[in-house]
Protein backbone atom coordinates (compact mmCIF):
# COMPACT_ATOMS: atom_id res chain seq x y z
CA UNK A 1 0.00 0.00 0.00
CA UNK A 2 1.44 3.13 -1.17
CA UNK A 3 2.57 6.21 0.08
CA UNK A 4 3.70 3.72 2.89
CA UNK A 5 4.30 6.27 5.57
CA UNK A 6 0.80 7.81 4.89
CA UNK A 7 -1.17 4.45 5.45
CA UNK A 8 1.47 3.52 8.32
CA UNK A 9 0.17 6.38 10.18
CA UNK A 10 -3.27 5.71 9.38
CA UNK A 11 -3.05 2.50 10.56
CA UNK A 12 -1.66 4.28 14.14
CA UNK A 13 -4.48 6.53 13.94
CA UNK A 14 -7.49 3.50 13.45
CA UNK A 15 -6.20 2.54 16.94
CA UNK A 16 -7.13 5.46 18.62
CA UNK A 17 -10.96 5.75 19.44
CA UNK A 18 -12.09 9.49 18.42
CA UNK A 19 -15.91 9.54 18.38
CA UNK A 20 -17.15 13.02 18.36
CA UNK A 21 -16.91 14.67 21.90
CA UNK A 22 -14.69 12.25 22.69
CA UNK A 23 -11.63 13.32 21.42
CA UNK A 24 -9.16 13.49 24.39
CA UNK A 25 -7.01 10.15 23.33
CA UNK A 26 -6.45 11.77 19.67
CA UNK A 27 -5.54 15.19 20.79
CA UNK A 28 -2.64 13.55 22.94
CA UNK A 29 -1.93 10.91 20.12
CA UNK A 30 -0.96 14.01 18.11
CA UNK A 31 0.58 15.91 20.69
CA UNK A 32 2.55 12.62 21.28
CA UNK A 33 3.37 12.24 18.09
CA UNK A 34 4.95 16.00 17.61
CA UNK A 35 6.93 15.47 20.86
CA UNK A 36 8.36 12.56 19.10
CA UNK A 37 9.35 14.65 15.82
CA UNK A 38 10.47 17.24 17.35
CA UNK A 39 7.48 19.53 16.38
CA UNK A 40 6.33 22.58 18.12
CA UNK A 41 3.11 22.16 18.86
CA UNK A 42 0.14 23.54 21.07
CA UNK A 43 -3.36 22.31 21.86
CA UNK A 44 -6.35 24.95 23.26
CA UNK A 45 -8.74 24.72 25.21
CA UNK A 46 -11.20 23.06 22.65
CA UNK A 47 -7.95 20.28 22.62
CA UNK A 48 -7.82 21.61 19.32
CA UNK A 49 -3.90 21.01 18.24
CA UNK A 50 -1.37 22.89 16.02
CA UNK A 51 1.55 22.07 14.86
CA UNK A 52 4.26 24.25 13.69
CA UNK A 53 7.01 23.09 10.81
CA UNK A 54 10.09 26.12 9.99
CA UNK A 55 10.12 26.27 6.02
CA UNK A 56 12.87 23.94 4.81
CA UNK A 57 16.35 25.63 3.32
CA UNK A 58 15.74 28.22 0.63
CA UNK A 59 12.10 28.29 1.09
CA UNK A 60 11.98 30.91 4.08
CA UNK A 61 10.74 33.75 2.32
CA UNK A 62 7.88 31.45 0.74
CA UNK A 63 4.28 32.60 2.35
CA UNK A 64 3.38 29.97 4.54
CA UNK A 65 0.79 27.34 4.51
CA UNK A 66 -1.88 25.77 6.52
CA UNK A 67 -2.60 21.85 6.69
CA UNK A 68 -6.51 21.47 8.25
CA UNK A 69 -8.21 18.50 9.02
CA UNK A 70 -10.85 17.16 11.69
CA UNK A 71 -10.16 14.68 14.47
CA UNK A 72 -13.33 13.10 15.19
CA UNK A 73 -14.84 10.58 12.98
CA UNK A 74 -19.00 9.66 12.55
CA UNK A 75 -19.27 6.16 14.81
CA UNK A 76 -22.02 4.24 12.86
CA UNK A 77 -21.74 0.16 13.31
CA UNK A 78 -24.05 -2.71 11.51
CA UNK A 79 -26.76 -4.10 14.10
CA UNK A 80 -24.70 -7.03 14.18
CA UNK A 81 -21.38 -5.59 15.25
CA UNK A 82 -20.38 -5.84 18.23
CA UNK A 83 -17.92 -2.72 18.91
CA UNK A 84 -17.38 -0.21 21.30
CA UNK A 85 -16.35 3.15 19.54
CA UNK A 86 -14.92 4.68 22.64
CA UNK A 87 -12.40 2.09 23.55
CA UNK A 88 -11.86 -0.29 20.71
CA UNK A 89 -9.91 -0.17 17.77
CA UNK A 90 -10.90 0.16 14.08
CA UNK A 91 -10.47 -2.95 12.30
CA UNK A 92 -9.50 -2.80 8.89
CA UNK A 93 -8.74 -4.88 5.78
CA UNK A 94 -8.05 -4.91 1.76
CA UNK A 95 -10.57 -5.73 -0.88
CA UNK A 96 -9.26 -5.15 -3.86
CA UNK A 97 -8.44 -1.62 -4.58
CA UNK A 98 -10.03 -0.45 -1.09
CA UNK A 99 -9.65 -0.13 2.09
CA UNK A 100 -12.62 -0.98 4.44
CA UNK A 101 -13.59 -1.73 8.01
CA UNK A 102 -15.03 -4.97 9.13
CA UNK A 103 -18.92 -3.79 9.85
CA UNK A 104 -18.36 -0.46 11.09
CA UNK A 105 -17.71 3.10 9.47
CA UNK A 106 -13.41 3.39 8.79
CA UNK A 107 -12.76 6.94 9.62
CA UNK A 108 -10.94 7.75 6.85
CA UNK A 109 -13.07 10.71 6.63
CA UNK A 110 -10.91 12.37 7.92
CA UNK A 111 -8.27 10.12 8.88
CA UNK A 112 -7.08 10.05 6.35
CA UNK A 113 -6.55 13.84 6.06
CA UNK A 114 -4.30 13.93 9.52
CA UNK A 115 -2.14 10.90 7.90
CA UNK A 116 -1.53 12.99 4.60
CA UNK A 117 -0.49 16.17 6.63
CA UNK A 118 1.83 14.54 9.13
CA UNK A 119 3.07 12.43 6.27
CA UNK A 120 3.61 15.77 4.76
CA UNK A 121 5.54 17.39 7.75
CA UNK A 122 7.32 14.65 8.48
CA UNK A 123 8.79 13.61 5.24
CA UNK A 124 12.34 14.50 4.79
CA UNK A 125 12.61 14.60 1.00
CA UNK A 126 9.52 17.03 0.81
CA UNK A 127 10.46 20.87 0.16
CA UNK A 128 8.22 23.30 1.42
CA UNK A 129 7.55 26.54 3.24
CA UNK A 130 6.67 27.18 6.65
CA UNK A 131 3.45 24.80 7.78
CA UNK A 132 0.96 25.02 10.43
CA UNK A 133 -1.35 21.92 11.06
CA UNK A 134 -4.31 22.40 12.70
CA UNK A 135 -6.83 19.82 13.85
CA UNK A 136 -9.83 20.49 14.91
CA UNK A 137 -12.39 18.38 17.35
CA UNK A 138 -16.33 17.51 17.03
CA UNK A 139 -16.11 18.19 13.16
CA UNK A 140 -19.20 15.97 12.30
CA UNK A 141 -21.68 16.80 15.18
CA UNK A 142 -21.43 20.38 15.90
CA UNK A 143 -18.46 21.98 14.33
CA UNK A 144 -17.27 23.00 17.65
CA UNK A 145 -13.89 23.12 17.45
CA UNK A 146 -13.63 25.43 14.39
CA UNK A 147 -16.19 27.12 16.18
CA UNK A 148 -14.20 28.15 19.61
CA UNK A 149 -10.56 28.36 17.95
CA UNK A 150 -9.19 31.91 18.73
CA UNK A 151 -8.23 34.39 16.82
CA UNK A 152 -4.15 34.98 16.85
CA UNK A 153 -3.71 30.50 16.94
CA UNK A 154 -2.99 31.23 12.59
CA UNK A 155 -0.25 33.08 10.91
CA UNK A 156 -0.47 32.22 7.63
CA UNK A 157 -2.91 33.17 4.88
CA UNK A 158 -3.44 30.20 2.77
CA UNK A 159 -5.26 27.20 4.02
CA UNK A 160 -5.26 23.30 2.06
CA UNK A 161 -8.22 21.84 3.92
CA UNK A 162 -8.09 18.12 3.42
CA UNK A 163 -11.40 17.19 4.03
CA UNK A 164 -12.89 16.24 0.64
CA UNK A 165 -13.90 12.92 -0.62
CA UNK A 166 -13.47 13.16 -4.43
CA UNK A 167 -10.86 12.36 -6.92
CA UNK A 168 -9.49 14.73 -8.49
CA UNK A 169 -11.75 17.64 -7.78
CA UNK A 170 -11.47 20.95 -5.90
CA UNK A 171 -13.60 22.06 -3.45
CA UNK A 172 -13.78 26.08 -3.39
CA UNK A 173 -17.12 26.73 -1.86
CA UNK A 174 -19.52 24.34 0.67
CA UNK A 175 -22.98 24.85 2.16
CA UNK A 176 -24.06 26.17 5.62
CA UNK A 177 -26.02 24.08 7.92
CA UNK A 178 -28.40 23.98 10.74
CA UNK A 179 -29.94 21.49 12.83
CA UNK A 180 -33.48 20.80 14.53
CA UNK A 181 -33.99 19.22 17.58
CA UNK A 182 -37.71 18.69 18.63
CA UNK A 183 -39.45 16.54 21.76
CA UNK A 184 -42.81 15.06 22.27
CA UNK A 185 -43.25 14.34 25.95
CA UNK A 186 -45.89 11.77 26.87
CA UNK A 187 -46.99 9.87 29.89
CA UNK A 188 -47.04 5.98 29.01
CA UNK A 189 -50.10 4.31 29.30
CA UNK A 190 -51.26 0.75 29.22
CA UNK A 191 -52.61 -1.75 27.18
CA UNK A 192 -56.47 -0.62 25.97
CA UNK A 193 -58.97 -3.21 27.09
CA UNK A 194 -60.43 -3.57 23.45
CA UNK A 195 -60.53 -7.10 22.91
CA UNK A 196 -57.82 -9.25 22.23
CA UNK A 197 -54.13 -7.86 20.69
CA UNK A 198 -51.42 -8.75 19.36
CA UNK A 199 -47.74 -6.99 19.22
CA UNK A 200 -45.78 -6.70 15.73
CA UNK A 201 -42.90 -5.25 14.96
CA UNK A 202 -41.77 -3.64 12.13
CA UNK A 203 -38.21 -3.17 10.72
CA UNK A 204 -36.41 -1.63 8.01
CA UNK A 205 -32.66 -2.51 7.76
CA UNK A 206 -30.27 -2.99 4.94
CA UNK A 207 -30.54 0.51 3.47
CA UNK A 208 -27.05 2.19 1.80
CA UNK A 209 -27.31 5.40 3.92
CA UNK A 210 -24.59 7.47 3.93
CA UNK A 211 -23.55 11.12 3.97
CA UNK A 212 -26.24 13.59 4.56
CA UNK A 213 -24.97 16.05 2.28
CA UNK A 214 -23.10 13.85 -0.61
CA UNK A 215 -25.58 11.99 -0.72
CA UNK A 216 -28.73 13.24 0.01
CA UNK A 217 -29.80 13.10 -4.34
CA UNK A 218 -28.56 10.31 -4.65
CA UNK A 219 -32.01 8.32 -4.29
CA UNK A 220 -31.14 6.73 -1.60
CA UNK A 221 -34.15 5.65 1.08
CA UNK A 222 -34.51 7.24 4.53
CA UNK A 223 -35.66 4.33 7.15
CA UNK A 224 -37.39 6.60 9.23
CA UNK A 225 -39.52 7.65 6.25
CA UNK A 226 -40.30 4.76 5.25
CA UNK A 227 -41.74 3.33 8.01
CA UNK A 228 -43.92 6.03 9.33
CA UNK A 229 -45.29 6.08 5.89
CA UNK A 230 -46.40 2.75 6.56
CA UNK A 231 -47.52 3.51 9.85
CA UNK A 232 -49.63 6.37 8.62
CA UNK A 233 -51.04 4.09 6.07
CA UNK A 234 -52.12 1.61 8.54
CA UNK A 235 -53.72 3.84 11.46
CA UNK A 236 -57.15 4.77 9.94
CA UNK A 237 -57.73 1.43 9.31
CA UNK A 238 -57.54 -0.29 12.91
CA UNK A 239 -57.09 0.97 16.37
CA UNK A 240 -53.19 0.60 16.33
CA UNK A 241 -51.55 1.40 19.88
CA UNK A 242 -47.74 2.54 19.33
CA UNK A 243 -45.28 1.08 22.24
CA UNK A 244 -42.06 2.29 20.50
CA UNK A 245 -40.73 3.83 17.54
CA UNK A 246 -36.57 4.34 16.87
CA UNK A 247 -34.30 5.10 13.75
CA UNK A 248 -31.23 6.66 12.51
CA UNK A 249 -28.53 7.74 14.44
CA UNK A 250 -26.74 10.63 13.59
CA UNK A 251 -27.79 14.12 12.54
CA UNK A 252 -25.66 14.04 9.32
CA UNK A 253 -26.11 10.54 7.87
CA UNK A 254 -29.19 8.65 6.32
CA UNK A 255 -31.57 6.50 8.15
CA UNK A 256 -30.21 3.33 7.81
CA UNK A 257 -32.23 1.21 9.56
CA UNK A 258 -35.61 2.04 12.02
CA UNK A 259 -38.03 0.07 14.20
CA UNK A 260 -41.61 0.41 15.49
CA UNK A 261 -43.41 -1.99 17.80
CA UNK A 262 -47.58 -2.08 18.03
CA UNK A 263 -50.88 -3.41 19.25
CA UNK A 264 -53.13 -4.07 16.75
CA UNK A 265 -56.53 -6.09 17.13
CA UNK A 266 -56.02 -10.09 16.81
CA UNK A 267 -58.62 -10.04 14.34
CA UNK A 268 -56.04 -7.52 11.98
CA UNK A 269 -53.39 -10.08 12.06
CA UNK A 270 -53.57 -11.02 8.95
CA UNK A 271 -54.99 -8.69 6.83
CA UNK A 272 -51.75 -6.20 8.45
CA UNK A 273 -49.56 -9.15 6.77
CA UNK A 274 -51.19 -8.27 3.52
CA UNK A 275 -50.79 -4.64 3.98
CA UNK A 276 -47.44 -5.01 4.73
CA UNK A 277 -46.82 -7.41 1.79
CA UNK A 278 -48.66 -4.67 -0.76
CA UNK A 279 -46.32 -2.07 1.05
CA UNK A 280 -42.99 -3.60 0.93
CA UNK A 281 -43.48 -4.26 -3.03
CA UNK A 282 -44.23 -0.48 -3.42
CA UNK A 283 -40.69 0.23 -1.63
CA UNK A 284 -39.12 -2.35 -3.46
CA UNK A 285 -40.45 -0.44 -6.84
CA UNK A 286 -39.34 2.91 -5.96
CA UNK A 287 -36.02 2.06 -4.39
CA UNK A 288 -35.16 -1.16 -5.30
CA UNK A 289 -32.41 -0.08 -8.17
CA UNK A 290 -30.55 1.65 -5.18
CA UNK A 291 -31.49 -0.07 -2.32
CA UNK A 292 -30.12 -3.72 -3.44
CA UNK A 293 -29.70 -4.37 0.75
CA UNK A 294 -33.10 -3.45 1.65
CA UNK A 295 -34.89 -5.53 3.82
CA UNK A 296 -38.80 -4.77 5.55
CA UNK A 297 -40.00 -7.16 7.72
CA UNK A 298 -42.81 -7.95 10.14
CA UNK A 299 -42.90 -10.25 12.61
CA UNK A 300 -44.91 -10.90 15.90
CA UNK A 301 -43.36 -10.06 19.14
CA UNK A 302 -44.08 -9.96 23.42
CA UNK A 303 -46.49 -7.48 24.53
CA UNK A 304 -45.18 -3.79 25.44
CA UNK A 305 -46.06 -3.21 28.87
CA UNK A 306 -46.70 0.82 27.99
CA UNK A 307 -47.57 2.62 24.89
CA UNK A 308 -47.69 5.84 23.81
CA UNK A 309 -51.11 7.79 24.39
CA UNK A 310 -53.00 6.99 20.63
CA UNK A 311 -53.47 11.14 20.55
CA UNK A 312 -50.09 11.77 20.93
CA UNK A 313 -48.88 8.92 18.86
CA UNK A 314 -51.40 9.78 15.66
CA UNK A 315 -50.00 13.51 16.39
CA UNK A 316 -45.75 11.98 16.09
CA UNK A 317 -46.65 9.77 12.95
CA UNK A 318 -48.82 12.67 11.31
CA UNK A 319 -45.94 15.38 11.80
CA UNK A 320 -43.00 12.89 10.95
CA UNK A 321 -44.93 12.19 7.65
CA UNK A 322 -45.47 16.10 6.99
CA UNK A 323 -41.47 17.09 8.01
CA UNK A 324 -39.53 17.44 4.62
CA UNK A 325 -36.87 15.31 3.95
CA UNK A 326 -34.15 15.28 0.60
CA UNK A 327 -33.00 17.43 -1.69
CA UNK A 328 -35.06 20.65 -1.73
CA UNK A 329 -33.22 22.32 -4.85
CA UNK A 330 -30.76 22.62 -6.88
CA UNK A 331 -28.04 25.38 -7.87
CA UNK A 332 -28.80 27.20 -10.79
CA UNK A 333 -25.31 28.47 -10.49
CA UNK A 334 -23.74 25.85 -10.34
CA UNK A 335 -25.16 22.44 -12.52
CA UNK A 336 -25.06 19.32 -10.55
CA UNK A 337 -24.43 21.27 -7.07
CA UNK A 338 -27.39 20.26 -4.46
CA UNK A 339 -28.48 23.90 -3.00
CA UNK A 340 -30.84 22.70 -0.53
CA UNK A 341 -31.65 19.83 1.54
CA UNK A 342 -33.19 18.21 4.93
CA UNK A 343 -32.26 15.39 6.42
CA UNK A 344 -34.90 13.01 8.78
CA UNK A 345 -31.65 11.85 11.20
CA UNK A 346 -33.10 10.22 13.96
CA UNK A 347 -35.81 9.58 16.06
CA UNK A 348 -34.80 7.73 19.30
CA UNK A 349 -36.66 6.83 22.85
CA UNK A 350 -35.51 8.78 25.88
CA UNK A 351 -37.13 8.29 29.23
CA UNK A 352 -40.47 10.38 28.72
CA UNK A 353 -40.23 11.53 25.97
CA UNK A 354 -39.29 10.93 21.98
CA UNK A 355 -36.36 12.88 20.57
CA UNK A 356 -36.37 13.79 16.95
CA UNK A 357 -33.17 15.02 15.12
CA UNK A 358 -33.02 16.80 11.64
CA UNK A 359 -29.83 18.70 9.56
CA UNK A 360 -30.99 21.19 7.21
CA UNK A 361 -28.21 22.60 4.58
CA UNK A 362 -28.13 25.10 2.08
CA UNK A 363 -25.59 27.44 0.38
CA UNK A 364 -28.50 30.25 0.13
CA UNK A 365 -28.32 31.27 3.90
CA UNK A 366 -32.14 32.65 3.77
CA UNK A 367 -33.25 29.20 2.28
CA UNK A 368 -31.26 27.44 5.25
CA UNK A 369 -33.56 29.32 7.69
CA UNK A 370 -37.14 28.83 5.57
CA UNK A 371 -36.59 25.31 5.63
CA UNK A 372 -35.69 25.19 8.76
CA UNK A 373 -39.12 26.99 9.78
CA UNK A 374 -40.79 24.43 7.68
CA UNK A 375 -39.28 21.41 9.44
CA UNK A 376 -40.41 23.32 12.61
CA UNK A 377 -44.12 23.75 11.53
CA UNK A 378 -43.94 20.39 10.98
CA UNK A 379 -42.67 18.80 13.83
CA UNK A 380 -44.54 21.08 16.38
CA UNK A 381 -47.77 19.10 15.15
CA UNK A 382 -46.45 16.69 17.71
CA UNK A 383 -43.91 18.33 19.56
CA UNK A 384 -44.09 20.25 22.71
CA UNK A 385 -40.28 21.39 22.04
CA UNK A 386 -38.60 22.41 18.82
CA UNK A 387 -35.47 23.99 18.83
CA UNK A 388 -32.79 25.12 16.68
CA UNK A 389 -28.97 24.93 16.76
CA UNK A 390 -26.30 27.74 16.27
CA UNK A 391 -25.67 26.59 12.58
CA UNK A 392 -22.97 27.34 10.49
CA UNK A 393 -22.05 29.64 7.55
CA UNK A 394 -21.50 28.15 4.09
CA UNK A 395 -17.80 29.10 2.50
CA UNK A 396 -18.75 31.40 -0.50
CA UNK A 397 -16.45 30.64 -3.69
CA UNK A 398 -13.49 32.60 -4.75
CA UNK A 399 -12.81 31.67 -8.49
CA UNK A 400 -9.96 34.23 -8.21
CA UNK A 401 -8.45 32.60 -5.45
CA UNK A 402 -3.95 32.43 -5.96
CA UNK A 403 -3.58 29.00 -4.06
CA UNK A 404 -6.28 27.60 -6.46
CA UNK A 405 -4.12 28.50 -9.50
CA UNK A 406 -1.35 26.87 -7.82
CA UNK A 407 -3.44 23.29 -6.74
CA UNK A 408 -4.78 22.99 -10.57
CA UNK A 409 -1.28 23.46 -11.91
CA UNK A 410 0.28 20.76 -9.65
CA UNK A 411 -2.34 18.36 -10.47
CA UNK A 412 -1.81 19.50 -14.35
CA UNK A 413 2.06 19.16 -14.02
CA UNK A 414 1.24 15.61 -12.26
CA UNK A 415 -1.59 13.85 -13.94
CA UNK A 416 -1.78 15.84 -17.39
CA UNK A 417 -5.38 16.65 -17.14
CA UNK A 418 -7.44 19.40 -15.60
CA UNK A 419 -9.25 18.90 -12.33
CA UNK A 420 -12.83 19.57 -11.67
CA UNK A 421 -13.65 22.91 -9.76
CA UNK A 422 -16.62 22.20 -7.69
CA UNK A 423 -18.73 23.70 -4.75
CA UNK A 424 -19.83 20.18 -1.93
CA UNK A 425 -23.26 20.41 -0.51
CA UNK A 426 -21.58 19.05 2.51
CA UNK A 427 -20.49 21.26 5.65
CA UNK A 428 -16.91 22.14 5.89
CA UNK A 429 -14.93 24.22 8.43
CA UNK A 430 -13.61 26.51 6.21
CA UNK A 431 -16.90 28.80 6.84
CA UNK A 432 -16.07 29.31 9.82
CA UNK A 433 -12.36 29.87 9.50
CA UNK A 434 -13.45 32.56 7.23
CA UNK A 435 -15.69 34.81 10.20
CA UNK A 436 -12.07 34.59 12.57
CA UNK A 437 -9.82 35.05 9.49
CA UNK A 438 -11.34 36.62 6.74
CA UNK A 439 -8.14 37.06 4.57
CA UNK A 440 -8.04 32.89 4.15
CA UNK A 441 -7.07 31.84 0.66
CA UNK A 442 -8.08 28.29 0.83
CA UNK A 443 -9.37 25.17 -1.27
CA UNK A 444 -10.54 21.85 0.09
CA UNK A 445 -9.22 18.45 -1.56
CA UNK A 446 -8.39 14.16 -1.15
CA UNK A 447 -8.78 11.12 -1.94
CA UNK A 448 -11.59 9.16 -3.12
CA UNK A 449 -14.17 7.48 -0.56
CA UNK A 450 -17.54 6.05 -0.82
CA UNK A 451 -19.97 5.66 1.55
CA UNK A 452 -18.97 7.89 4.38
CA UNK A 453 -21.12 7.91 7.31
CA UNK A 454 -21.62 4.35 7.10
CA UNK A 455 -20.19 0.78 7.30
CA UNK A 456 -19.98 1.03 3.72
CA UNK A 457 -17.13 3.73 4.11
CA UNK A 458 -14.71 2.80 1.85
CA UNK A 459 -10.93 4.29 1.21
CA UNK A 460 -9.34 4.27 -2.40
CA UNK A 461 -5.64 3.24 -2.58
CA UNK A 462 -5.08 3.94 -5.69
CA UNK A 463 -6.67 7.73 -5.13
CA UNK A 464 -4.84 8.11 -2.19
CA UNK A 465 -1.29 7.55 -3.59
CA UNK A 466 -2.25 9.73 -6.52
CA UNK A 467 -3.76 12.75 -3.51
CA UNK A 468 -1.00 12.77 -1.71
CA UNK A 469 1.46 13.26 -4.69
CA UNK A 470 -0.76 15.81 -5.15
CA UNK A 471 -0.38 17.20 -1.70
CA UNK A 472 3.31 17.11 -1.95
CA UNK A 473 3.64 18.70 -5.46
CA UNK A 474 1.33 21.57 -4.13
CA UNK A 475 4.02 22.58 -0.99
CA UNK A 476 6.52 22.48 -3.45
CA UNK A 477 4.87 24.61 -5.61
CA UNK A 478 4.09 26.86 -3.26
Amino acid sequence: MEPKQVFDIFAQICKVPRPSKHEEKISQWLQDFAAQHGIECVADEAMNVIMRVPATPGYENHKGVILQAHMDMVCEKNGDVTHDFMTDPIETYVDGGWLKAKGTTLGADDGIGIAMALAAITDKELAHPAIECLFTVDEETGLTGAMKLQDGMLNHKRLINLDSEDDGQIFIGCAGGIDTLAKMHYQGEGLEAKGERIAIRLSVTGLMGGHSGDDINKGRANANQILVWFLARLWPQTEVQLASIQGGNLRNAIAREAEAVIAIPMAFKEQIRIEWNHFVAQMEGVFGEVEKEMRLELETCDMPQTFIPTDKAYRLIMALCECPHGMIAMSKEMPGLVETSTNLASIKMRDGYIEINTSQRSSIESSKHHLKWAVEQALAMACDEVTHGDGYPGWAPNPKSELLEVVKKSYVDLFKADPQVLAIHAGLECGLFLEKYPYLDMVSFGPQMVGVHSPQERLSIPSTERCYKWLRQTLQSL
